[in-house]
């Protein structure tokens, strides 16, 4: 399916647009716009850059003198960013609730993907454990990954992300 959508929120699509299937990194995205307004643009910068890496979506990596992320579009920045977005036991809720607003909908994880990745995230705590040991983040590695990986479970339509985009 393709969507796209206008500002006014006028949408046009073909093929297969309202087949649910899981948003995977595209909530990176969504999720700095989240932490944006609440922490403000230079308190998200002072964690996580947003000069282009060139490098792969879950490489360990960080920058040499402050030990920031190059940019939220990679794990270890979307990571960080997910610890910004409120205590941990608010975090997810929080989240959703900004994608659900951001879609039109109340969205949901699809929990067998959940699962499935979250018993297979050994990268993703691999980067938590370097964002740790460097005090990027001082949360717990395992729980940082177990609160981040439902994020990318959460289940939309080609249309609904056209809405999410102009959004």
């Amino acid at each position: 399916g393709l969507a796209v959508s206008t500002v006014d929120g006028e949408v046009y699509d073909a093929g297969d647009v309202d087949a649910t299937f899981t948003i995977q990194s595209i909530s990176k995205p969504f999720l700095h716009a989240l932490a944006i307004p609440e922490h403000g643009l230079d308190a998200v910068q002072a964690q996580v850059d947003v000069e282009p890496s060139g490098e792969a979506f879950d490489e360990l990596s960080l920058e040499e003198r402050s030990g920031r992320p190059l940019n939220p579009m990679i794990n270890a920045g979307a990571l960080v960013v997910h610890t910004m977005m409120g205590p941990p036991r608010e975090r997810f809720d929080r989240i959703l609730a900004g994608l659900s607003a951001f879609a039109g909908r109340p969205l949901e994880v699809d929990e067998a993907a959940y699962q499935s990745e979250v018993g297979t995230a050994f990268r993703n705590y691999a980067i938590a454990n370097m964002l740790r040991s460097h005090d990027t983040i001082s949360e717990d590695p395992p729980e940082v990954v177990a609160g981040y990986t439902p994020e990318c479970a959460i289940r939309v339509t080609t249309r609904e992300l056209a809405l999410m985009a102009v959004t």
